[in-house]
């Protein structure tokens, strides 16, 4: 009896240890990239602290830093055009493809589905190495091309399966309704079902997009000596040694900054959509 009314304190202790876990080291990211300049006695000491007789100095020294830095402001760039369109395409191909798979009914179908889910558990470093191999049978030289063309083939998986997921909870009766009214199937696709779908659409377009934005093993073997994206920009700046620039705390929260708007947005968006469906 006594372990039993433990066990849920156990448990919440467990569970905050886990949060604390996962969590701290995004704070102390966090923190750091306020971080003074590094003196030569102290490389690595905890800011807006009292020790030593003085308190370390707030500042935006590496943001500035950050911001002045042409070659991160061109990975950054080059890494959010590619998960754009990888985003743009994956989402248009793996709507279309979620509809196929669940509306119509053709051969091979089963042996389809199977084929389209196996990147998701591939190696990232077979799923580069064999891209690798396909571009340079195929004469594409590596850069900007290659990269998108094998983010967009390892994201339609994942489109597809959230997108397959809400189209589970979709009345299709309502289609059919909606072509009883006079509607052609085009139409009660637009009007009807995409509305529906929209959810699902921008649900998959959220896990896409830092999938591909994060994207460093496969991008290793495609990005070509001319075209480095924001994860081998900050691979190459930390080098063999591990040392990583202040730099990259300020860049790491501000992407931070940027990840915890998206999921701002999405609540909204989600709660705005609920209180509707709630109005008369």
């Amino acid at each position: 009896m006594k372990f039993r009314s433990w066990t849920p304190k156990l448990l919440l202790i467990f569970g905050l240890l886990m949060y604390v876990f996962v969590y701290m080291p995004m704070v102390t990211l966090v923190i750091y990239s306020f971080n003074g300049p590094e003196d030569e006695e102290r490389r690595v000491r905890f800011p807006w602290i009292y020790t030593t007789g003085e308190w370390h100095d707030f500042s935006l020294k590496w943001y500035k830093e950050l911001f002045d830095d042409r070659d991160m402001k061109k990975a950054f760039q080059n890494s959010f055009t590619v998960a754009l369109w990888s985003v743009t395409l994956s989402v248009l191909l793996g709507t279309m493809t979620a509809y196929t798979l669940y509306r119509r009914k053709f051969w091979g179908k089963g042996l389809f589905e199977q084929v389209l889910y196996i990147p998701l558990f591939m190696p990232g470093t077979i799923v580069g190495v064999s891209t690798l191999m396909f571009f340079r049978f195929i004469g594409l030289p590596r850069g900007f091309w290659t990269i998108l063309l094998a983010h967009v083939a390892f994201s339609i998986p994942l489109v597809t399966l959230v997108i397959l997921a809400r189209m589970q909870r979709i009345n299709w009766t309502l289609e059919e309704a909606a072509m009883d009214l006079g509607a052609n199937q085009f139409t009660a696709l637009r009007k009807v079902i995409f509305p529906l779908l929209r959810p699902g659409i921008f649900a998959a377009g959220l896990l896409a997009f830092p999938w591909s934005f994060n994207d460093f093993v496969i991008t290793f073997f495609l990005h070509g000596p001319k075209y480095n994206t924001l994860p081998i920009m900050i691979y190459s700046m930390a080098g063999r040694s591990g040392a990583v620039s202040p730099v990259i705390n300020s860049l790491g929260t501000l992407i931070l900054v940027g990840s915890l708007m998206l999921i701002g947005l999405s609540f909204l968006l989600q709660g705005q959509r609920d209180q509707g469906k709630g109005k008369p």
